[in-house]
C-alpha cells in the first residue's frame, strides 16, 4: 500500500507552518528576493527545506560545508546557522548580482566571517581545491547539466559518512514524462539513475519540495 501523503495548498500551509519559523532576517531576505529577482525568485529553497538544511548539518557535527549554486544566498544562511562558531561554508556561484544581496544578509545575520563566497564556475572553484580539503557537508543547487561534475568533484573530498544534498531532482514532475527530453531534465534523470547503483555511497530521495536526495559517503 502506497504510504505517500499528497500535498494540496492547505496541507503545504500546514506543513510549513509546522516548522521552526524563519527569524526577521530569513523572512525580510526571502521578501526582498521575490522582489528584487521577480521569477527568478523559484530558484530560492522553499522554507522548510532551508529548516532541514539547517538541521541535517547541525545533527551530522559538520564543521567544513560547501555549497554549489548559491543565489541570493537563503539556503547558504540556512547552512551556516547549522555549523560551529568555527564552521565554514565555501559558496560557488557566478552573479555577482544576486550574491550581493547574499552577502548583505549574511552580514545581517553576524554569520558572514563563516562563509566564503567564490565567483566563478564552480567546476573551477571545486579543481582548484587542495587534494586534501575535506568537506562534511555540500548543498548542489545549480545548473542541472553539471550536477554529475559537482557530485564527483565534491565526492571525493567528501570524508565517509559526509553528506550531499542535491535538490531539484523530481524537477516539477518532469523527471517521470518519458516525451520531456530537454537536457536539463535529461542530466537529472541519468544521475538520479546513477546515484542509487554508486557503490561509493548510500541515498534516499525524499520528497522535501522539489525533491532532495541525500547520498553518504561510505
Amino acid at each position: 500500500m502506497a504510504k505517500a501523503t499528497g500535498l494540496d495548498p492547505k496541507l503545504h500551509g500546514y506543513l510549513i507552518e509546522h516548522r521552526s519559523a524563519d527569524d526577521a532576517v530569513l523572512e525580510a531576505l526571502r521578501e526582498e528576493t521575490r522582489a528584487a529577482t521577480g521569477v527568478r525568485a523559484g530558484m530560492q529553497v522553499a522554507p522548510e527545506q532551508g529548516t532541514f538544511l539547517r538541521i541535517l548539518v547541525a545533527a551530522i557535527g559538520a564543521r567544513r560545508a560547501v555549497e554549489v549554486g548559491t543565489f541570493t544566498g537563503y539556503s547558504a544562511l540556512s547552512i551556516a546557522r547549522g555549523l560551529p562558531e568555527d564552521g565554514r561554508l565555501l559558496c560557488c556561484d557566478v552573479s555577482e548580482e544576486w550574491t550581493a544581496i547574499a552577502r548583505r544578509y549574511w552580514e545581517k545575520a553576524g554569520l558572514a566571517g563563516r562563509i566564503e563566497l567564490r565567483l566563478g564556475p564552480a567546476v573551477d572553484t571545486l579543481r582548484a581545491l587542495p587534494d586534501e580539503e575535506v568537506f562534511d557537508f555540500a548543498f548542489i543547487d545549480a545548473d542541472k547539466t553539471g550536477y554529475r561534475t559537482y557530485y564527483e568533484e565534491i565526492l571525493r573530498r567528501l570524508r565517509p559518512g559526509g553528506l550531499i544534498a542535491i535538490d531539484n531532482v523530481l524537477w516539477g514532475g518532469a523527471i517521470v514524462d518519458a516525451e520531456i527530453q530537454d537536457e536539463n531534465t535529461v542530466a537529472l534523470r541519468e544521475l538520479n539513475d546513477f546515484i542509487p547503483t554508486d557503490p561509493r555511497v548510500d541515498s534516499v530521495m525524499l520528497a522535501v519540495s522539489d525533491g532532495l536526495t541525500l547520498v553518504r559517503k561510505r
